[in-house]
């Protein structure tokens, strides 16, 4: 009898087990719970046994199983960057919500010079190149843009150039 109920326990276990989706993360962590919905950038779950619904961002998520069908969906490559010279691998995100489950490094910025006789367009540029190299020499992939600002003329240097300057964090996985 007590064979009986040990082997319906374990199988009606097994059974749960099964219907939970598994998010596996870039950085090696799976998270068990139950997808609601996989948006543009960002996917929405439930952790298995709560309510409340979560958000991690697609650049974090390797693949997600669904435990249900056992369909296996996907989401993003990783990215790996290993020094400066892989500044071009580096991608900058603008929306918050982009970077959850991503981990923070530190804040960065990338500028021109004070004597910059580029255009605004290749000022920001050479601004953005730099903000990138900035991540990339500490193997981050990706920038949270927080700061853009390009200022022309007199009120930018006293030779009247123009001079852009971008700040971000730097996020790896």
């Amino acid at each position: 009898m007590k064979k009986t109920i040990f082997v319906a326990l374990l199988s009606f276990s097994a059974m749960l087990n099964a219907q939970v989706d598994k998010i596996h993360k870039h950085n090696g962590e799976t998270v068990d719970g139950k997808v609601t919905r996989v948006e543009e950038y960002t996917v929405v779950f439930k952790y298995d046994g709560e309510d409340a619904e979560n958000v991690i961002g697609k650049y974090a998520i390797e693949k997600i199983v669904y435990g249900k069908t056992g369909r296996v969906e996907e989401v993003t490559d990783k990215i790996v960057v290993n020094g400066e010279q892989d500044w071009e691998k580096v991608v900058i995100l603008e929306e918050k919500s982009y970077i959850a489950g991503l981990k923070k490094a530190e804040e960065i910025r990338g500028k021109t010079g004070l004597i910059n006789y580029h255009t605004g367009n290749t000022g920001d540029k050479k601004a953005e190149k730099k903000l990138k190299m900035a991540a990339a020499a500490m193997g981050c992939p990706f920038i949270l843009q927080t700061a853009d600002k390009t200022t022309v003329g007199a009120s930018s240097n006293s030779l009247g150039g123009s001079q852009a300057i971008k700040k971000g964090v730097a996020y790896r996985y």
